[in-house]
């Protein structure tokens, strides 16, 4: 049986008492996990949820969270978690094209959500700590067993298009992926993780994520990072290590700097989406004394952390996010689908059972993104001759602002709609606190005004915060090549270096 119950079941067997989750006030046991979510298994099962069904989430960080997915998981439905920062609009698509059937929802996004899906649940604050709120005397339900290419997870990605993308994630992506960061990062039962990224995001299930709960280790949940609460957690419960997005890490080592805790116990930190500085990397060890950071290299695609940089190499590879783990191949190709020599750039393609198989009920998607065997991540980069990868652009037309990643023609289709737009194009602009920050540069039509205010309003009646565009140029044209496409590369330098007029 490989449903991600079993590993709960197990330990809870074996050693019922060992702690397996906090959150809040809650300190919870195998034995009492595992009774949470037999009853929440049990109470989807007595609403109609059945095999190969798909349950979905618009919740933040809680232990409801984790309960919900392993539940569903044990009913051998399928787990369709959401980025609770979309708009209605957003989650509607997600909802209607995933065909799910079942729809838990933080009280505080009722607003957002009702009205989307006929089934749904509103968890309140006493339910985040305990399901067993909502699922009361629910009989505990009975495993359907999986089997390894059986569908576990739908995980919506931004993409190239103007409509995210349901990857699609079986049990043996997502065990391949366990076994491969238990052994690159020397995982065992006496890991204490911080969970504080977003638990519908790779970066906080599964970078190692849930893999510590494979194990019987501990997994602290915060619902909202706060990096004094990150940091007091670390010294009181000797936290070990964290997956922590780039605009996290910067946060945490500007608190601790001058911190008097004693953060001896953290061992590591996953980070990656950016290039990381050297003065990074140096303030982590000066802060986290028995630390180190990690640079890593991932996708949704792939369950997260591809490559994981080697302890010690560091500052000798500054620029690279490591080498590729055990059960990965990266391999770099050009147009023509060759591969080519170690130092020469070209598009970073990837192959191993945690990659996903494609895309959900996206058969063309799907077959444009493969080809003998290999993914094509759609990132620009190369390989030195000892194999640690050095990421040198973005093939795709992507944006990442504080570990968010952001389809630019998503947001161009929305702005768009505007009457006063004659041209669009949005791109990622250096920010210091973000990574990038949204630009949008648009021309508009004869005798039209557009100024960030309102460009700003009219978008958040569309999109999630995060993808509202924080600067505005305004231009008489666009730059385009002979066959009509936007220079994207020639506004990003421009504006990056201040020599636009804007």
């Amino acid at each position: 049986m490989v449903n991600l119950s079993a590993q709960i079941l197990f330990h809870a067997a074996c050693t019922p008492d060992r702690l397996a989750l906090v959150y809040e006030r809650q300190r919870i046991s195998y034995a009492e996990l595992a009774d949470r979510l037999l009853k929440m298994a049990g109470f989807l099962k007595a609403k109609g949820v059945r095999p190969g069904q798909v349950v979905a989430v618009v919740m933040k960080n809680s232990a409801a969270f984790l309960e919900v997915a392993f539940a569903v998981s044990h009913i051998a439905a399928v787990f369709l978690p959401i980025n609770f920062r979309l708009s209605r609009p957003e989650i509607s698509y997600i909802v209607g094209n995933s065909d799910a059937v079942f729809l838990f929802a933080d009280a505080e996004y009722e607003e957002t959500v009702a009205g989307i899906l006929d089934s749904v649940v509103f968890v309140d604050s006493g339910a985040q700590e305990d399901t067993r709120h909502i699922s009361g005397d629910a009989q505990k339900a009975p495993a359907v067993p999986r089997n390894p290419d059986d569908l576990f997870r739908l995980m919506y990605t931004s993409g190239t298009t103007d409509r995210p993308k349901g990857v699609m994630h079986t049990y043996q992506n997502y065990y391949w992926k366990c076994l491969d960061h238990i052994a690159s990062l020397g995982l065992t039962a006496e890991e204490r993780l911080l969970v504080v990224g977003p638990l519908y995001h790779v970066g906080a299930f599964d970078l190692p994520g849930t893999a510590v709960l494979y194990l019987g280790g501990m997994l602290l949940v915060q619902r909202n990072f706060d990096e004094e609460q990150a940091l007091a957690a670390i010294e009181n419960e000797r936290l070990t290590g964290a997956w922590l997005a780039p605009v996290m890490v910067g946060r945490l080592l500007a608190c601790g700097q001058n911190s008097k805790r004693d953060l001896s116990s953290f061992k590591w930190c996953i980070g990656g989406g950016e290039k990381t500085p050297e003065k990074r990397i140096r303030m982590f060890s000066e802060v986290f004394t028995q630390g180190r950071y990690i640079d890593a290299y991932g996708l949704t695609e792939s369950c997260g952390g591809d490559t994981f940089m080697e302890a010690g190499r560091e500052i000798e590879k500054i620029g690279s996010t490591g080498r590729a783990l055990p059960h990965i191949e990266i391999q770099i190709f050009d147009e023509q689908n060759h591969p080519v020599r170690p130092g020469m750039s070209g598009e970073i393609c990837l192959r191993g059972p945690k990659v996903t198989h494609g895309y959900w009920k996206q058969e063309e998607k799907t077959r444009l993104s493969f080809f003998d065997g290999w993914f094509r991540t759609g990132d620009v980069g190369h390989l030195d001759a000892e194999g640690f990868l050095y990421l040198t652009d973005r093939k795709k037309d992507m944006i990442i602002s504080g570990g968010e990643n952001i389809s630019s023609s998503e947001v161009e289709r929305i702005i768009f709609m505007l009457p006063q737009i004659a041209d669009v194009a949005v791109i990622g602009l250096p920010d210091e606190r973000w990574g990038e920050c949204v630009a949008a540069v648009v021309a508009l039509q004869p005798q039209q005004t557009l100024d960030l205010d309102q460009l700003t309003a009219y978008c958040r009646q569309h999109l999630a915060g995060f993808k509202v565009p924080r600067k505005l140029i305004v231009r008489d044209a666009l730059p385009r090549n002979p066959s009509g496409k936007v220079l994207k590369r020639v506004l990003r330098q421009e504006l990056s270096t201040g020599t636009s007029s804007n």
